[in-house]
């Protein structure tokens, strides 16, 4: 594993002003820079605060040399629900936007991943490199089987993304065990283009960055696409197995020291 670098460091929150840093970087980006809203939005404060964070783990990649007081130290941010924290709570964050049925039934342990998100100063550097380290740490320590969450495509034109949601639908559909269903009204047939007319560089060109990590590492897509109107995002639900990965992903991933982005 490469070393973090010395102006990094990487926890997860631990009180209420680390928990407002990741808000703050999740406002920058989702709210000011994509254009998103919620009911508990704070424009005020530049805060993005939804219900669920109380009960999630926030993981932090913070640069020590940036202004801790003016909360703009975290400069990346990963939100992770793990099952038994989720029983507890009584359902999953993603629970609106799609039917878990399928991988609740499997009864294995599962991490749900959210809100991630890297400040735009750092993105194409090792920002994420670090943060998936940190990570594979997590599912390791605590023997995650199955991840899974919500990932986004900027904006809600479905013509404008058919390419990538067709390449997705035709080439990474989940098996059938664990292929989580997108719910009715905002539900969006991924099937917009037959495979013949699907061109796989304008496809994986409109696909966001995260999403294509996931799929290097053997990641599937659920069953449809759900519209959020509200953060004018088109989201598909990603989903990892580590026991289905094949062993050169498995090695690439579940390596003791962590996970590259």
């Amino acid at each position: 594993m490469t070393p973090i670098e010395p102006h990094f460091a990487i926890r997860l929150a631990g009180d209420d002003r680390d928990l407002r840093a990741a808000q703050r970087l999740r406002y920058e980006v989702f709210v000011h820079e994509l254009n998103g809203s919620g009911p508990m939005v704070d424009h005020d404060q530049r805060l993005e605060i939804d219900e669920f964070d109380p009960h999630f783990d926030h993981m932090l990649l913070i640069d020590t040399r940036r202004d801790g007081a003016a909360l703009d130290d975290v400069v990346g941010v990963y939100r992770l629900l793990p099952s038994d924290r989720a029983a507890r709570l009584g359902r999953y964050y993603s629970e609106s936007e799609y039917d878990l049925a399928p991988l609740k039934a499997t009864g294995r342990r599962l991490l749900e991943l959210g809100r991630s998100c890297v400040h735009p100063d750092y993105r194409g550097g090792t920002a994420m490199f670090h943060l998936w380290n940190a990570l594979a740490q997590y599912v390791l320590d605590r023997d995650i089987e199955i991840l899974f969450g919500v990932a986004s495509f900027h904006g809600i034109d479905s013509t404008a993304l058919r390419q990538p949601l067709a390449y997705l639908y035709h080439n990474h559909l989940a098996p059938v065990d664990l292929r989580v269903r997108a719910r009715a009204p905002n539900r969006l047939e991924m099937d917009l283009l037959p495979p013949d007319q699907i061109d796989r560089r304008a496809a994986m060109s409109a696909t966001p960055a995260l999403i294509k990590a996931y799929l290097r590492l053997g990641g599937f897509v659920g069953d449809g696409a759900w519209i959020d109107r509200a953060f004018n995002t088109t989201d598909v639900c990603l989903l990892m197995d580590t026991a289905r990965m094949s062993e050169k992903h498995r090695d690439f991933y579940v390596r003791k020291q962590g996970a590259p982005g």
